[in-house]
């Protein structure tokens, strides 16, 4: 018995293999567009909470900002008071 194959065969095989190749890129695709998929939707989420910081860092700040102009500006009262009474006694 020999081992040979016919032509129609050969191609037979040829093309079975070069379809299982092709599915095997086409799920190695599927895989790498999943993964760098979920990496966007990670960064995304990052992206969100890092606004989210930044937006409550600009409310503290301009909190701070709003008690430190009241404090000054009662500071200047009470300095117009000292200098008002500070005539008076001159």
């Amino acid at each position: 018995m020999t081992d040979t194959w016919t032509w129609p065969e050969a191609i037979l095989v040829l093309g079975v293999l070069m379809f299982i190749f092709l599915i095997l890129v086409a799920i190695a695709a599927t895989v790498l567009d999943f993964r760098k998929a979920k990496i966007a939707v990670q960064q995304d989420e990052q992206l969100r909470q890092l606004v989210s910081r930044y937006e409550q860092l600009a409310e503290r700040t301009l909190d701070a900002q709003q008690r430190t102009a009241a404090d000054v500006s009662e500071l200047r009262s009470r300095t117009a008071s000292i200098e008002q009474i500070l005539r008076t006694v001159e």
